[in-house]
């Protein structure tokens, strides 16, 4: 396929098959694919897209879990002109129909792993022209919609005379839903463009080379696990995959067998890293590891403080801020002022300005609290089949973030929380990350998580969960520390020991289900 422009999400691929074709690009358990293994596959399942008549623009819903078969079904959707729309893997009929609903895709990829919930979804009005399933387990017979199993697609003789496609840098690449932490779930359309730009920022500020071997432990569905696979792809490095965290020790092994260079995480990533794994312990065995960056919400200082001396000496921590709408990235802290700002998200990667203004849209003083305005190529270009909604967050200042920040005498962005997120207790407004740092800060815990729970009096009361590390806490011994360090109205009404913070597929904390427990 011969594409005018050069700069597309998938040159990311070729470029390194030209280079380095016979290099490692995937590790995933017994899988060890180089770049021409993945390139020929995305290539003849790309021409087999086009047999099929699926059309430049239509949407491709990838509804499996990290490994060869969703990198070579990405990269093949997008050199056929397709829009990839990654889905959780953990979604149930329910929740997967309204997706595919609003998506209108023409096809599907799915792993075994997600067969039986796609099987039970009322899939037939959806318009879908057939659906891919790596080794099929069930009967799909009595199904209305064609049915083709990987290997029937996905090892074909590329036609060389498929007519060449004309893509440009602006158009739509992919449909990445949000966690939908603060409301629905919301379709974030990036193009091309949005995706190479921040791709290649990332590149540059963590110096990544061909000689980087990252470990993947974040779902590719998410920004940030996809973000992974396109920055190594670009240079030429190596991606191992291990999708089970749920054995960190594992995990640990690992990256001393591969000489892993990067690990990336969201804080529960770390929490656990550092509590139910020899991390520590394993320090001599990580050499190889040059960096970690953390991204996907606020880490704990006291996190932070321990991930330091857990690390080896010589691995650089990078602390990074960013969003779905933001094709990932919008700040990172350099390693080299990681001690002396460790509770700032940092500046502005490249290519990315950033402004903190007040509710009428003006420039705040330094150090004064508002919006974090994000603005740069990476910016998405609304939410999909939501213009109300895309309204409210872009117009000519740029991207609301959302969250309330500052920025202090040396142009370093601090956040204050997110404004839909804080909690008004007694006519005081307070940020639940403030009770949240002050319970971790006591060392005996894993990970806290505070929301509010409704009060006829006091508008919202704080509640936390907490993880402890031994079974030596209680309760009461919380509640006393954070009456010493904090005043009356930031006290937590209750805290609750539970074993584990529960979290959505990319990690993050699960405030509905929080609540669901609150009444169980």
């Amino acid at each position: 396929m011969n594409e005018k422009t050069e700069n597309l999400i998938h040159h990311f691929l070729e470029r390194s098959c030209r280079d380095f074709p016979d290099k490692t690009a995937l590790v995933h358990e017994d899988v060890r694919a180089t770049y021409s293994d993945i390139n020929v596959s995305a290539d003849h399942l790309a021409c087999w897209f086009l047999e099929q008549k699926v059309l430049k623009g239509e949407r491709v819903a990838l509804i499996m879990e990290n490994g060869l078969e969703y990198v070579v079904g990405y990269y093949a959707a997008l050199k056929a002109g397709l829009v990839v729309a990654p889905l959780s893997y953990e979604l149930k009929p329910d929740g997967l129909r309204p997706l595919l609903k609003e998506l209108e895709p023409s096809l599907l990829i799915v792993s075994t792993r997600c067969e039986r919930v796609v099987h039970a979804t009322n899939l037939e009005d959806l318009g879908i022209k057939a659906i891919i399933i790596n080794k099929p387990k069930l009967d799909w017979r009595a199904f209305k919609i064609a049915v083709y199993s990987w290997e029937d697609v996905s090892y074909g003789q590329c036609d060389e005379t498929a007519p060449a496609l004309e893509i440009q840098e602006t158009d739509l690449a992919s449909i990445i839903y949000t966690s939908g932490s603060t409301g629905r779930s919301k379709g974030v359309m990036l193009s091309h463009e949005n995706i190479v730009s921040n791709t290649d920022s990332i590149c540059r500020y963590l110096c990544l080379g061909k000689d980087d071997i990252q470990m993947v432990v974040l779902p590719f569905f998410y920004v940030m696990g996809k973000s992974l696979l396109n920055t190594h792809f670009a240079v030429g490095g190596t991606v191992v995959i291990n999708n089970k965290f749920a054995f960190p020790a594992d995990v640990i092994k690992q990256m001393a067998e591969e000489n892993v260079t990067g690990f990336s995480g969201v804080p529960s990533t770390y929490a656990y890293l550092l509590n139910r794994s020899p991390l520590a312990a394993s320090k001599d065995k990580l050499a190889c590891l040059r960096y970690c960056t953390q991204a996907g919400g606020h880490m704990s200082r006291q996190l932070k403080k321990e991930l330091r001396l857990a690390l080896p000496e010589e691995t650089r921590i990078y602390i990074m801020y960013g969003a779905t709408e933001a094709s990932a990235r919008l700040t990172y802290l350099a390693p080299e002022s990681f001690e002396r700002k460790m509770d700032s998200i940092g500046k502005a990667i490249p290519g990315v300005t950033l402004r903190i203004l007040d509710e009428q849209g003006a420039e705040v003083p330094q150090g004064e609290v508002g919006e974090l305005v994000a603005d740069g190529i990476n910016i998405m270009r609304g939410y999909w089949r939501d213009p109300e909604t895309t309204k409210k967050v872009l117009d000519q200042s740029g991207y609301h973030t959302g969250d309330l920040c500052y920025q202090d005498e040396e142009g370093f962005y601090f956040l204050k929380g997110r404004r839909d997120h804080l909690l008004k207790v007694g006519g005081h407004r307070i940020n639940p990350q403030e009770i949240e740092d002050v319970l971790m800060e006591t060392g005996l815990l894993v990970e806290a998580a505070v929301i509010g729970i409704e009060d006829r009096f006091l508008g919202h009361k704080p509640a936390a969960f907490v993880t402890p590390k031994d079974d030596g806490v209680n309760e009461s011994r919380l509640i006393e520390i954070c009456s010493m360090k904090l005043p009356k109205y930031k006290w937590p009404s209750m805290i609750r020991l539970v074993r584990s913070i529960p979290k959505n597929a990319n990690g993050k904390i699960d405030n509905a289900r929080l609540l669901e427990l609150l009444t169980e």
